[in-house]
């Protein structure tokens, strides 16, 4: 098997000249809860070690380098993006505000985001889309770490306030668990209506 290079800041350094933060979101997918985003821009001096897309790391790992990404950049902004902005937007929409809600939290304002995916999402700056950016770019993996860190938190606290899902567990996700606490409890307040999963035990 051929092994993947770490990210670096190859993509950075290409957009010379300008103040570049990475984006990316967590949560996209779950029945439940919201989705997140995080932005960051990097001091090139000060990158933590480890640093990579936090779907490669494991929870423990993530959690350690969350604050010390916090202490170390130029910048972080967390975005989120409630269940209802979902219901009412659609997730891709509702990923793009949690996205720009991310990037408005910056306190230094970037020139240029580079956003993970394909999708050019309309944000306060000009956007790069980077396919698989979590991977490639330094940015983009630090604000991943940042959004999926953010939304497991807050998928652990709505677990104390909706217990009986196991929301701590499997953060919304799909998982037989999830399947077996829907079709015993029903919908709890921050399931995602839209999803075709939750419409069908609401009757469609």
């Amino acid at each position: 098997m051929r092994e993947t290079a770490a990210p670096n800041l190859a993509l950075e350094n290409a957009i010379s000249g300008s103040v570049v933060c990475g984006v990316d979101e967590a949560g996209r997918g779950p029945w439940a809860g919201p989705v997140s985003a995080g932005a960051v821009i990097l001091d090139p001096a000060r990158i933590p070690d480890g640093l990579n897309d936090s779907k490669k790391l494991t929870e423990r790992a993530r959690a350690a380098l969350e604050p010390q990404i916090k202490a170390s950049v130029l910048a972080w902004g967390v975005g989120f993006a409630s269940v209802e902005e979902i219901d009412t937007l659609n997730i891709l929409q509702a990923t793009g505000l949690a996205m720009r809600r991310a990037v408005e939290a910056l306190a230094i304002t970037p020139a240029h985001a580079l956003v993970d995916g394909n999708y050019r999402f309309v944000l306060p700056c000009p956007v790069t889309p980077v396919v698989g950016g979590d991977g490639k770019s330094l940015s983009i993996a630090a604000a991943s770490i940042l959004a999926k860190v953010a939304r497991d938190q807050l998928m652990v606290e709505m677990d104390a306030l909706y217990p009986g899902y196991g929301f701590a567990g499997h953060k919304g996700y799909h998982a037989a668990s999830h399947v077996a606490a829907l079709t015993r409890l029903g919908p709890s307040p921050i399931h995602r209506r839209s999803w075709a999963p939750i419409r069908a035990l609401l009757g469609g």
